[in-house]
């Protein structure tokens, strides 16, 4: 019976190889056509892998095991998941795309606000310019100052820590020898910040009304220390002392010239409103209403705080627009 199954079985494996055989030599001779030879070739190689699978079947090893079949079901494919619904180059595009936004909008506030400034200086410059009389053609001198120039009487946009004082018309008289006994009795400070002590020195001079002398010392303390801390007192000190000193040109110059210098200066604020009290004081209203105008504008804080009643103060008596 198991040779009958054999025989029987080996007759169908002939007959199937046979049948391969006249596939083959049709597809070698051409009778089948290109795109019917791929999907033969597919059939013959499906009908020889499960003769091969068979023959295992039936005919198992000498210990006897049968063989693993060759032929297994297609796994079915899995079902796809659901794809999430932004992926992390989305996320960063969106992150970058945020940032962008945002330093646009700074960068247009940054060039609103330089603008803004920009306008402001020159709004001080147009006028605080001097009118100059007519000159003939033919004897016009260089281009006119500009205006925060002219305010200083020819000043430097960009002022020297220390400019030269002008040149007395006369020599002033000695001191006498009271007043150089009391300068004496002004001690001066000595601590471990020598540049401090200078300034303060300056500062007790100015206190006691010895103006001239306090001129001095402030000067000094601002060539041997231009960059201390105490820079922007010593400068506004020093237009404070020529103002009391009756000479308001010359403090004219050094608050203007301590505003420009570093407007983020502990007493940028105060030199600015002192040089609105010195235009003042010399009948100046267009000058002193511009300074009092870019005062209230650079400065709000001060201007409401603690500077407010100097500022008021300064306000009264002005016909500013």
């Amino acid at each position: 019976m198991k040779a009958s199954f054999g025989g029987t079985l080996s007759a169908r494996l002939m007959a199937t190889a046979a049948v391969a055989a006249m596939l083959v030599s049709g597809l070698v001779s051409g009778a089948v056509p290109a795109m019917a030879q791929d999907s033969v070739d597919g059939r013959l190689k499906k009908v020889e892998a499960e003769v091969r699978a068979l023959q295992r079947k039936v005919f198992p090893g000498p210990d006897g095991k049968f063989f693993e079949p060759e032929i297994t079901p297609t796994p079915a494919p899995a079902g796809t998941p659901l794809q999430p619904a932004t992926t992390p180059v989305t996320d960063l595009l969106t992150r970058m795309d945020a940032v962008e936004a945002q330093m646009a909008r700074l960068t247009s506030q940054i060039e609103e606000n330089s603008n803004r400034i920009n306008q402001l200086e020159a709004k001080l410059a147009g006028g605080l310019q001097p009118a100059a009389a007519p000159v003939p053609a033919e004897n016009a001198g260089p281009a006119p100052q500009s205006n925060l120039a002219a305010m200083t009487g020819g000043a430097s946009a960009k002022p020297a820590p220390t400019p030269a004082p002008a040149p007395a018309a006369a020599k002033p008289a000695a001191p006498s020898s009271a007043r150089v006994d009391a300068v004496k009795a002004i001690v001066k400070p000595q601590t471990d910040d020598p540049a401090d002590d200078e300034y303060s020195y300056g500062y007790r001079l100015w206190e006691a009304k010895f103006y001239p002398e306090a001129e001095q010392q402030l000067k000094l303390f601002l060539e041997k220390y231009p960059k201390h801390r105490r820079a922007s007192w010593g400068r506004n000190l020093l237009g404070r002392a020529y103002l009391d000193d009756g000479n308001p040109g010359e403090a004219a110059k050094w608050f203007l010239q301590n505003y420009q210098t570093d407007k983020r200066g502990e007493r940028a604020p105060d030199s600015l409103l002192y040089l609105a009290i010195t235009m003042k004081q010399m009948k100046d209203t267009k000058r002193a209403c511009i300074a009092l105008a870019e005062f209230s504008e650079t400065y709000a804080a001060e201007a409401a705080g603690r500077l407010n009643s100097l500022y008021t103060s300064t306000r009264n008596g002005l016909a500013c627009s």
